[in-house]
């Protein structure tokens, strides 16, 4: 076990983890200054003391400097301050030299060597130009970063859907993987508009119940499938996965009525159905439309006697590899002549049925030499 504290560099950022020093004791929301692969920077503890267990940490880890004195507290503010005037300047460069590039955020290293600037793009940006320029207008060195959609979002920050502040800039450390299937297993609408973020990447928040709702869902029948309850045999309209209650609707054919009544799993027969071998559209980058155009193109039905060109081009490299309709591993028999060994005379051409047949081309032949 080893002694940690755990501090952020910025709100609801990524948590790291530094050895506290053994004479000083440090408060939640106390700033200490440490030392990164970036230099000295200014950090705020979340975690004064803590024993985390060596396998959960990269060893050996890195010492607190010290804790923030008044005059680190005042560096700091001053950086924070600048920061605003700083991202006015670089967008009149980034407008002075026509550059499809959109400025996000920047930050000042602690000591005030360096200052690294955050952008996001639709492709490649030559900005050697620009460095050039802000070096010489802020006397420091100058990093510029491209960021993707989410981080972006991550950085500037916003009210959700929920009317709460986005997780990814408020609690949540990393942006988790989010697929489509966790708003099928959840019973959600795969409507764009309803289950995409601000960023127009699916909500990270789709990650957060779904273990609940995979296991959950093993264990319910499918909307539309055939059950057989205490009344009779009916079909399912409708699962409410929280409540473990299931809607079924119940055709009575003799009184020509149908009537909908609320049942436990328990209290249910039915076959519960295979895994099904979905393949899971992770949010890598790819819009939510996009990725449901996938699913759809996938799931649309197949013309053309059931198969489409990429199943034949399939079947014919594995009929060619395997020689023909021979099974997987046989080899080709060495090819015989079609006409059985027999070679061509008098005149007659051998035929794939091993019969002979007149050679027009060799009776002209003699018919020209009578002639002459």
């Amino acid at each position: 076990m080893a002694t940690i504290t755990a501090v952020v560099f910025k709100e609801g950022g990524k948590v790291y983890y530094f050895a506290p020093k053994e004479n000083e004791e440090y408060k939640v929301g106390a700033g200490v200054v440490v030392e990164t692969s970036r230099g000295v920077e200014y950090a705020t503890v979340v975690t004064p003391r803590a024993e985390v267990e060596d396998e959960k940490l990269v060893l050996p880890l890195k010492s607190i400097v010290r804790a923030a004195t008044p005059k680190d507290e005042e560096t700091h503010k001053r950086n924070t301050e600048r920061r605003a005037d700083a991202m006015k300047t670089v967008r009149e460069k980034i407008e002075k030299h026509n550059l499809e590039m959109k400025l996000i955020d920047c930050e000042f290293a602690f000591d005030g060597s360096k200052a690294v600037f955050y952008y996001s793009a639709p492709q490649r940006v030559d900005f050697r130009e620009l460095v050039k320029e802000l070096s010489s207008c802020f006397h420091m060195r100058i990093e510029l970063r491209q960021v993707g959609i989410r981080d972006e979002i991550k950085l500037i920050g916003g009210i959700a859907p929920c009317g709460r502040e986005c997780c990814c800039s408020s609690c949540m450390p990393e942006c988790k993987k989010v697929s489509i299937k966790m708003a099928k297993t959840q019973g959600l609408s795969l409507n764009p508009q309803k289950i995409s973020g601000l960023c127009g990447r699916l909500m990270c928040c789709l990650s957060y119940e779904n273990d609940y709702y995979a296991e959950t869902c093993k264990q319910m029948p499918k909307i539309g499938s055939e059950v057989g309850t205490p009344d009779g045999k009916g079909v399912v309209v409708n699962v409410n996965m929280l409540k473990m209650l299931i809607r079924v609707r119940i055709e009575d054919k003799s009184k020509d009525s149908v009537s909908y009544k609320d049942f436990t799993v328990d209290e249910l027969r039915f076959r519960h159905a295979a895994k099904s071998e979905e393949d899971d559209a992770e949010d890598n980058g790819n819009g939510v439309k996009e990725v449901l155009a996938e699913k759809v193109l996938e799931d649309a039905p197949v013309q053309n006697g059931g198969e489409n060109k990429q199943n034949k081009n399939k079947k014919r490299k594995k009929k060619n590899k395997n020689g023909g309709n021979k099974p997987n591993g046989a080899q080709n028999a060495p090819q015989q002549p079609e006409n059985n060994g027999r070679q061509e005379k008098n005149g007659f051409r051998p035929q794939k049925n091993g019969k002979f047949r007149p050679d027009r081309r060799s009776h002209k032949k003699e018919e020209n030499a009578d002639k002459n």
